[in-house]
């Protein structure tokens, strides 16, 4: 079992940048992980992920280009760096693994997940 803790989130001007940590209490090499978002009134949506080896990354189309995924397995953390925030990408954003091989952009394959961190984007 893997235990996962966000941290980093907070208020920022339409432009800014923030950096959002995921802390997992095991070890993480043997789980692919993401990051998936949830805005007021509206469903959760996936954002980015990584496989377990870190060889391989995904974004979701309103991210690409603006967010960077990466882990560092050897600190059991997985990082998410936003720039160009937006004030669309105001949302608490959900750091999430799975050990299943399939499924990276699924919420539904996930069965770890952590207790969430806000994100403010001001215009």
């Amino acid at each position: 079992q893997v235990q996962l803790v966000e941290s980093g989130g907070g208020l920022v001007q339409a432009g800014g940048s923030l950096r959002l940590s995921c802390a997992a209490s095991g070890r993480t090499l043997g789980y692919d992980m993401g990051w998936f978002r949830q805005a007021p009134g509206s469903e959760r949506e996936f954002v980015a992920a990584i496989t377990r080896s870190g060889g391989n990354t995904y974004y979701a189309d309103s991210v690409k280009g603006r967010f960077t995924i990466s882990r560092d397995n050897a600190k059991n953390t997985m990082y998410l760096q936003m720039n160009s925030l937006k004030p669309e990408d105001t949302a608490v954003y959900y750091c999430t693994a799975k050990v299943q091989p399939y499924g990276l952009l699924s919420q539904y394959v996930y069965n770890h997940w952590g207790q969430g961190t806000q994100v403010t984007v001001s215009s």
